[in-house]
């Protein structure tokens, strides 16, 4: 990795820090309301992944079925942004997607102790939109859920709704 890309993967890991504190503080100034908070970060991660996934698909062949847009955000999407792939790609078949991450860049930061777990909600909740908001420009209605067991690993739960 070159100088230009850490400081934009620094860059990167600091406006995310800061657009997720600025709302909690905001939220307790009496701006809003904590609930509210993780909508408003999962709704720019919706703008954001919609925005990305034009960009990074302009060159690339239509995709074949679901699953090969799973793949492709496991692989190349994941990778532009988070700078590796998914660690683990499950499904039922059935319109559900688990995306595994063992080492998720946006929590690493954070201690492996178990007092941050009840933190790691509003910082998955961005990444969270970006998936959904990807999905939705390809053409896949979809619903994106966070979970965190061990710090810094974490699951990404997409279920695909059939219209």
């Amino acid at each position: 990795m070159n100088k230009a890309e850490m400081a934009d993967e620094a860059l990167f890991l600091l406006l995310h820090n800061e657009m997720v504190a600025g709302l909690y503080r905001a939220a307790e100034q009496g701006d809003g309301e904590n609930g509210r908070c993780i909508t408003k970060l999962e709704n720019m991660g919706f703008r954001v992944g919609q925005g990305l996934i034009e960009r990074f698909t302009k060159d690339t062949a239509r995709f074949k079925d679901e699953l090969d847009i799973m793949k492709f955000i496991c692989k190349d999407f994941w990778t532009t942004v988070f700078k590796k792939q998914i660690d683990n790609l499950r499904t039922n078949h059935q319109g559900i997607y688990v995306l595994q991450d063992n080492k998720f860049r946006l929590l690493t930061q954070m201690s492996a102790g178990k007092q941050y777990l009840e933190h790691a909600p509003k910082y998955l909740a961005f990444t969270c939109g970006l998936i959904r908001g990807a999905l939705s420009n390809l053409g896949i209605k979809s619903i994106v859920t966070a979970e965190v067991s061990t710090m810094p690993a974490c699951k990404f739960q997409v279920m695909i709704q059939k219209i």
